[in-house]
């Protein structure tokens, strides 16, 4: 099946658990994949300026998964939106398939960065929307999202530290909390972006309704955080 006959086919929501599993095998990391689901749709559905004829788009929004150990979810939402034909989701993993463990961006069509080592996509994310102010590139918005324990990782911390004073609002964050963080933080994690300037929004991490309205919500001058909560990891 290529990408034009996909789509003539129309995928939903509802569909997202079937093309989940024809990915088969080993070290899948389920719990990753399902714990961003709800946010990866909905991102993508309602809120991101990209789609397969924009991939490449100078002026397309920018999603950068640096939870990149968990990518099911994400080739799931990709396929359904036609950025790579359904048929490529059941070799996920294997030697010969693009769909590996960490997603590839010289591989799979529509991902941004390559990722999986925990702690690089929000720094990227700031050099990210740093490098298309420099391009006079001012509509585009770059998100990422990251995973609560990713907050371990003192790199996370520089970016946060930077991005609120730089007053960079074209950044937006997700953190998919599913209390796996070694660490406890005074407040929440989202006390800990206000603390540095950032706008911050704390939500059910499964419920779309709110996710969309916390995702459009306004900040002016100011990088945006949703702490989006669901399940423990080992609940």
């Amino acid at each position: 099946m290529t990408i034009t006959e996909q789509r003539t086919q129309t995928y939903g929501y509802a569909d997202l658990p079937g093309l989940m599993g024809l990915m088969t095998g080993d070290e899948k990391h389920g719990p990753a994949a399902t714990s961003t689901l709800d946010v990866l749709w909905v991102l993508y559905d309602r809120v991101l300026r990209v789609g397969p004829d924009s991939a490449d788009a100078p002026g397309r929004d920018r999603f950068l998964l640096s939870k990149g150990h968990g990518p099911m979810a994400y080739y799931a939402v990709l396929a359904a939106k036609g950025f790579l034909p359904v048929d490529r989701l059941p070799g996920f993993g294997s030697y010969d398939s693009p769909l590996g463990h960490h997603p590839d961006r010289t591989l799979v069509p529509g991902v941004e960065i390559g990722s999986g080592s925990l702690g690089h996509g929000l720094p990227i994310a700031v050099g990210t929307v740093l490098g298309l102010r420099a391009q006079g590139l001012h509509d585009p918005v770059v998100w990422t999202l990251i995973g609560d324990a990713e907050l371990d990782e003192g790199s996370n911390h520089e970016a946060i530290a930077f991005a609120g004073p730089a007053g960079l609002d074209r950044l937006h964050t997700v953190v998919v909390d599913n209390s796996s963080a070694s660490y406890a933080r005074p407040g929440g994690i989202a006390a800990r972006f206000e603390a540095a300037g950032w706008s911050a929004r704390t939500v059910d991490g499964r419920d779309h309704e709110a996710l969309y309205a916390a995702f459009t919500a306004p900040h002016p001058g100011r990088p945006h955080v949703v702490v989006a909560r669901v399940e423990p990891k080992n609940a």
